[in-house]
């Protein structure tokens, strides 16, 4: 295993690798296939998809809990559309940013920098210029609370690469977090905390160094 590997697979047990990016590749062997959503089901996807598109500029605090139960905290900071940034407290320091097209990982303890095409991890899907929930993501279940739901959902071409669950509360409707499964099914949680509307934010927080050349 190589050090780029080593960087990621530590990522997938403690940082935001798990949460975001690193979907296993192989099939789930518990999946099924999704029924039909009912009228009222596909209301309300279209109203998260409405929610999650005037996102436009927002920041707030993170809880992650990984799938052996370690947790973490940050900042969040989402610039649609492409941009975000999350910012792991200490002892961490793990720092992911996304600048449009590409996505770092910078991980200051193991010294490693990895990246990721967008549009190849689920961070696309909050920050698409459109955000369609009907379109490319096929949603398997809309699961509803006393005072929000649930959507879970996987990309609609690659339905191998595990799926994700987005919980909504709706008094006030705003996104509280979301959940990733991977084909293990194993599971990170992703809890939002102190979300706001953020005009203005500093281009300088979305901006990815360019790799330096191997020698």
């Amino acid at each position: 295993m190589g050090d780029a590997d080593l960087g990621l697979y530590t990522l997938d047990r403690r940082g935001l690798i798990a949460g975001l990016l690193s979907l296993a590749a192989a099939a789930p062997a518990w999946a099924e296939a999704p029924a039909p959503l009912s009228a009222d089901d596909k209301a309300l996807v279209d109203k998260a998809s409405d929610y999650l598109q005037s996102l436009d500029e927002i920041k707030g605090r993170f809880e992650q809990t990984d799938a052996k139960g370690g947790v973490s905290h940050g900042d969040l900071y989402l610039k649609r559309p492409g941009r975000a940034r999350f910012a792991y407290d200490p002892p961490s320091g793990v720092l992911v940013v996304s600048d449009g097209s590409t996505v770092m990982v910078a991980n200051p303890r193991l010294k490693t920098t990895n990246r990721y095409a967008l549009g190849m991890t689920p961070l696309a899907l909050f920050l698409a210029k459109q955000v369609r929930l009907d379109k490319g993501v096929a949603v398997s279940a809309v699961t509803r609370f006393a005072d929000g739901y649930a959507l879970t959902a996987h990309d609609a071409r690659h339905p191998a690469q595990g799926q994700i669950t987005l919980v909504f509360g709706d008094r006030p409707m705003q996104l509280r977090e979301w959940r990733i499964t991977d084909a293990q099914g194993r599971t990170t949680q992703f809890q939002l905390s102190d979300l706001q509307p953020a005009p203005g934010l500093d281009p300088n927080l979305f901006v990815v160094p360019q790799a330096r050349p191997v020698r």
